[in-house]
């Protein structure tokens, strides 16, 4: 898929790209992409911006999906240090109480944190979602009884939607989870990851909605890394790929991407034939990361639509022979770089590339008429024959592909022996397949010129009188449009000349000399064409 993207999109309607810090770990937490959270909050940990305790409580939390409790614990216990006032690492260490069966001991840290701020309705949802982490089942009552409270607090707070929403995704009740998610946001707009949730439970019904959602987003929370990069991601999905692009290339803007999104928007540069653009960001993160798989491919595959061939050819080079058993390569990487040589004249090593592109998709047709190609350009005519034969035999062809398999027939008895048996069965063929394009587009003077050339082969190279009456039934055909004689002067000029050698061979000179003529008033300027007729006998 090649798709033209336009720069100015690209480059237009940029957002603000303001980091938001370790702020945008927490929304990552919340939206469940526990992995980019991780990085986000260790990534600006040290920051003077960051507050430690809620960077901490959440690095906890990471940790306690990983069952890593060790290390949450001690994250729990850094934010408590960095500010005792904090009640969310105390809820944070109730809950690998819970985990740890001490019921009691999670009660008591539970009641700690309330203290600290009576009033705080997040607080309660954190408690009930500790129970909800550590056993949704046995702890319902403790959720219920949380969810009350905190609506007590509070009955606008987000988080309790947010968590409403998670208990009923986990019933996968989407609807109802849908529901919650849009009660968060219509509390609180600054909730990406309600948005984010909203438009993941509606993406594969309504992709456009879900999209739609994740604009409305960025209107109140430009800065949102989490929401930047979900609404490029939901373009990309959606096969809305300019727009991808214009997205991901606001995004990486942002300090806090991912590394792995440049390689996103690598891709896309490269789909939307940005080929220069594509390759100068895969060379700088191939500077710091050489064995990357995808950047490697991207950098071969803009080389080689950069008609950069030779440098095509050591990108490839260095492609292939990354040999992590996780690298998958595909037909198309086969494909390019068997393209690739034969663009470098080396068809008998796309050969090798053709065939472990079939191999690995052989359903994909026109691999076969690559390879046939391949072989005809190594001037290994009878393979060539054989793997196109094979691609006409599975049924799915054009009229176009017969004119091929003849071609591919008198390759074969042109270069077979002289009056050998398969010679005679090789041009057979050619003839009866070019017969079959003639029916199919009797007003055209291409295949019976075709066919006319055939005749040639079958008599050695030497005229006959079947050759000179096809020639003459291409004359009848161009002559049908008197604009060919400019057109197609050249297709004039051969039958004129192949027919006067029938002539010729015949000793039958007036005729000769008079098609010679007809050659001449195509081309009056041609001298030497006009010594041999006054000099014909």
């Amino acid at each position: 898929m090649k798709l033209k993207l336009s720069l100015s999109l690209i480059v237009a309607g940029a957002l603000s790209v303001s980091a938001q810090g370790y702020k945008d770990g927490v929304e990552y937490f919340k939206a469940d992409q526990f992995d980019n959270a991780k990085e986000l909050l260790t990534r600006n940990l040290n920051d003077a911006a960051t507050d430690k305790a809620v960077a901490y409580y959440h690095l906890g939390a990471i940790e306690m999906k990983n069952k890593d409790y060790a290390a949450a614990k001690a994250s729990f216990e850094k934010g408590l240090q960095a500010n005792p006032q904090n009640p969310y690492n105390k809820v944070g260490l109730g809950e690998l109480e819970l985990i740890n069966g001490n019921v009691k001991a999670a009660e008591q840290l539970f009641d700690e944190a309330k203290k600290i701020n009576k009033k705080d309705a997040g607080v309660y949802v954190a408690i009930g979602r500790a129970y909800f982490n550590a056993d949704p089942v046995k702890y319902a009552k403790e959720i219920t009884k949380y969810d009350e409270q905190a609506m007590k607090s509070n009955s606008k707070h987000p988080d309790i939607f947010i968590l409403r929403g998670d208990r009923k995704a986990a019933e996968q009740a989407w609807g109802d989870a849908a529901s919650n998610y849009e009660n968060a946001i219509l509390y609180s707009k600054e909730q990406p990851a309600a948005y984010v949730k909203y438009a993941n439970a509606y993406f594969n019904v309504n992709p456009e909605f879900a999209i739609d959602k994740l604009n409305e987003l960025l209107q109140t929370s430009p800065n949102s890394a989490l929401g930047q990069r979900e609404l490029a991601e939901k373009y990309y999905q959606n096969d809305q790929w300019a727009k991808a692009a214009a997205a991901y290339g606001d995004y990486i803007k942002n300090p806090n991407h991912f590394v792995e999104d440049e390689v996103r928007y690598s891709v896309l540069l490269y789909y939307g034939q940005h080929y220069d653009e594509s390759l100068a960001l895969a060379n700088k993160l191939l500077a710091s990361d050489p064995k990357n798989f995808q950047l490697q491919r991207i950098a071969f595959l803009d080389k080689a639509a950069m008609k950069d061939f030779a440098a095509a050819e050591t990108q490839a080079n260095q492609f292939f022979s990354l040999n992590d058993p996780k690298n998958k390569y595909t037909s198309n990487d086969y494909s390019t770089y068997a393209e690739v040589l034969q663009e470098l004249g080396k068809d008998s090593l796309a050969i090798f590339e053709y065939e472990k592109a079939i191999n690995v998709n052989p359903d994909k047709l026109d691999l076969y008429k690559a390879l046939s190609s391949a072989y005809s350009g190594a001037k290994n005519y009878k393979k060539s024959l054989e793997v196109f034969k094979a691609y006409i035999d599975k049924g799915d062809y054009v009229t176009n592909d017969l004119v091929t398999l003849a071609n591919r027939y008198q390759n074969v008895a042109a270069t077979s022996e002289p009056g050998s048996p398969e010679k005679a069965e090789a041009i057979t063929n050619a003839i009866s397949t070019i017969d079959k394009v003639i029916e199919k587009v009797p007003g055209n003077p291409i295949p019976v010129r075709n066919k006319a050339r055939m005749y040639l082969v079958k008599n050695d190279n030497q005229p006959s009188a079947e050759m000179a009456e096809t020639y003459q039934t291409v004359v009848a055909l161009l002559d049908a449009d008197p604009e060919n004689k400019t057109r197609r002067s050249d297709m004039y000029n051969e039958a004129y000349s192949q027919i006067a050698s029938y002539y010729i061979s015949e000793k039958n000179i007036p005729e000769a000399k008079a098609y010679y003529e007809k050659v001449y008033e195509l081309d009056p300027s041609n001298q030497a064409l006009r010594d041999y007729i006054d000099k014909m006998k």
